[in-house]
C-alpha cells in the first residue's frame, strides 16, 4: 500500500513521518509524540500544523478553492489536455485518468493528514489538562481540533460521498476518530457519517462557546493583537466559534435541512460582538474599494497564505501574465452571462474583481479574476494588515450566510430585504423586489453562488446538493455518479 506523510508542526517547522497507508497515520516515534503534549507550546505547534497543511496548494491553498474544484463545476473556460491535463480530466469527470487520480489522491491524503493531527490533539487533551494556562485555553485548542476534524470530514463527504437524496448508490466513507498504526478507521454509511460530522461540530461549539476570545473581544480587536495570549489573536484565521456555526449552517443546507440551516445562519446575521455592535457585516463596499478584493473583513474563516501573491498570478494570469491555456479565465461571453440581469454600471464585483482587458498573446479577450490579486504594495504594509487583508484565502464569508438565509426562508419579504442589504454591499441600490415568487428564489441564489463565490470552491457542492442534471457552461447531462469521486485506488474501498 502506498505511503503518505503525516505532518507535525514543531516550533514552526514540519517534521515528516511515514505510515502504512493514508488512514493509519501516527508519529514515527510515539514517545516523541507524547513529549509534544507535555506543554502548551506542543499543543499549539500541532494545531498550527493543521493550519499549515490546510493552506497547501493541494488543499485549500488552491485545488479546493481556486482551480480544480471549480473545474468540476465547469466554471472556467474549458482547459486543454496538453496544458492542464488534470483539470481537463476532472472537467470531463474522467476520474480514472492518471492526472485526475493524482490530484484526487493528494486531496484525499491531505485531508486525512490534517485529521490525524487534529486527532492527536483531541486524544491527548485529557492527559494534557495541567499543561494549559487555564481551562478556557484548553477548551479553545481542543474545540478548534474538533472543528477542523469536522470540516475536513465534511469535505470528504462532499467530494467522495453520494449526493444528498441519492438513493440509487450508497457510498461508505472512513471517519477517522483516532490515530492508530494497528487499525483502519471504521467506514460508515452516509447517515452515520453525517451524524459523526455533526457530533464533532456540536462538541466544537460546546468547547468554544464562552471560551473563545470572541466572547471578550471583537474581531477587530483580536486582529490588533489585543488578547494577552498571542495565540488567541487573529480569530478570523482560525476555527472560531462563529466560524463553526457558519460551517454548521452550510452543513445543514447541504444535507437538505433547510429549517436548521435557516435558524443557524439567521443567528449569525443577528449576532452581536463583545462591544454590542453587529458581530460582522458585509464588507464588499469597503473592502473592494480599498483593494482587498477577497472581502476579508466579512470572513468568518480564512487562511493566511504568505506566498499567495507569488502563485496566484500564475493561476489567474494576473499582473504581467498574458492569458494562455495554463490559466483559469473566462471568455468575454462567459463574463457577460455571469452577470446577466445584474446592474453592472455600479456593481463593484463586475467593476473591480475582473480584469476585463486581459487577453491571449493573439489578442483574444479573456477576463481574469482579480480576487487574489494584491494591488497594494504588500511589503510596505504592516504584518497585521498582510495577514488579515492581503494574503487571505476565504473559507467562509458572511455573503454565503446571507445566501443561505435567502434560500431557506419561507418569507419573500425577508428574502428581498436581505437581498437589498446584500446588493448595497456591492454598490447596487435595489428599488423593487428581486424575488417575485417562492419558485424563483433558488435559481437566482444559485446564479449568485457563481458570481459571489467563484474561485472559492463552493459551486460543485451547490450543484451536488441540488442533484443538478446540468451545469452552466457544461455540455451534456450530469449524472448522479458524476458527483461521486471514487476513493483513491491505493485506499481500502468497501464500495467496490
Amino acid at each position: 500500500m502506498k505511503k503518505i506523510t503525516l505532518l507535525l508542526c514543531v516550533a514552526g517547522m514540519l517534521a515528516a513521518t511515514s505510515c502504512n497507508d493514508w488512514l493509519n497515520v501516527r508519529p514515527r516515534e510515539q514517545f516523541a509524540a507524547d513529549e509534544m503534549f507535555e506543554s502548551y507550546a506542543g499543543f499549539r505547534d500541532i494545531l498550527n500544523g493543521c493550519y499549515i497543511k490546510l493552506k497547501e496548494r493541494a488543499l485549500y491553498g488552491e485545488k479546493l478553492t481556486m482551480s480544480d474544484i471549480e473545474e468540476l463545476a465547469a466554471l472556467w473556460r474549458e482547459p486543454t489536455e496538453a496544458a492542464r491535463p488534470g483539470a481537463y480530466e476532472l472537467r470531463a469527470f474522467n476520474y480514472s485518468g492518471d492526472n485526475a487520480r493524482a490530484t484526487v489522491a493528494a486531496i484525499y491524503s491531505g485531508l486525512y493528514n490534517v485529521i490525524a493531527n487534529a486527532n492527536m490533539i483531541i486524544n491527548h487533551a485529557g492527559a494534557g489538562e495541567g499543561v494549559f494556562p487555564d481551562e478556557a485555553t484548553r477548551a479553545v485548542v481542543v474545540g478548534e481540533a474538533h472543528a477542523i476534524r469536522a470540516f475536513c470530514h465534511f469535505d470528504v463527504l462532499r467530494l467522495f460521498g453520494q449526493a444528498p437524496g441519492n438513493t440509487t448508490r450508497q457510498v461508505s466513507l472512513p471517519y477517522a476518530g483516532q490515530v492508530s498504526i494497528v487499525e483502519l478507521p471504521p467506514y460508515y454509511a452516509r447517515d452515520q457519517f453525517v451524524a459523526r460530522v455533526e457530533a464533532d461540530l456540536a462538541r466544537a461549539e460546546e468547547l468554544l462557546e464562552g471560551n473563545d476570545p470572541l466572547f471578550t473581544y471583537t474581531f477587530a480587536e483580536l486582529n490588533a493583537s489585543t488578547a494577552e495570549d498571542a495565540f488567541m489573536n487573529y480569530r478570523q484565521g482560525r476555527f472560531n466559534y462563529w466560524a463553526v456555526r457558519g460551517i454548521r449552517a452550510r452543513f445543514h443546507l447541504y444535507n437538505g435541512e433547510r429549517e436548521k440551516a435557516y435558524q443557524v445562519a439567521s443567528e449569525i446575521i443577528r449576532a452581536r460582538g463583545a462591544d454590542g455592535n453587529p458581530l460582522i457585516t458585509l464588507s464588499g463596499s469597503n473592502d473592494i474599494t480599498a483593494g482587498y478584493l477577497g472581502c476579508p473583513s466579512e470572513c468568518l474563516l480564512m487562511l493566511n497564505a504568505h506566498d499567495l501573491t507569488t502563485y496566484a498570478p500564475e493561476i489567474f494570469a494576473l499582473g504581467s501574465y498574458a492569458v494562455t491555456d495554463m490559466h483559469c479565465a473566462l471568455s468575454r461571453e462567459q463574463l457577460v452571462t455571469l452577470f446577466d440581469g445584474q446592474n453592472i454600471a455600479s456593481n463593484n464585483r463586475y467593476l473591480h474583481l475582473w480584469e476585463k482587458t486581459s487577453g491571449t498573446p493573439m489578442g483574444i479577450v479573456m477576463p481574469t479574476l482579480k480576487k487574489y490579486l494584491t494591488e497594494l504594495d504588500i511589503y510596505s504594509q504592516s504584518a497585521s494588515r498582510q495577514m488579515t487583508k492581503q494574503q487571505v484565502i476565504p473559507l467562509l464569508r458572511l455573503s454565503e450566510i446571507y445566501l443561505i438565509v435567502m434560500e431557506t426562508t419561507g418569507d419573500l419579504a425577508e428574502a428581498n430585504a436581505l437581498w437589498a442589504t446584500y446588493q448595497l454591499a456591492h454598490n447596487v441600490l435595489v428599488t423593487g423586489d428581486y424575488f417575485t415568487s417562492a419558485s424563483d428564489v433558488r435559481p437566482k441564489i444559485v446564479d449568485e453562488y457563481r458570481r459571489e463565490l467563484i474561485g472559492e470552491g463552493q459551486m460543485f457542492y451547490t450543484y451536488k446538493r441540488l442533484n443538478a442534471t446540468s451545469m452552466l457552461w457544461r455540455a451534456g447531462e450530469v449524472a448522479g455518479d458524476n458527483y461521486i469521486i471514487p476513493l483513491p485506488e491505493t485506499e481500502f474501498d468497501p464500495n467496490l
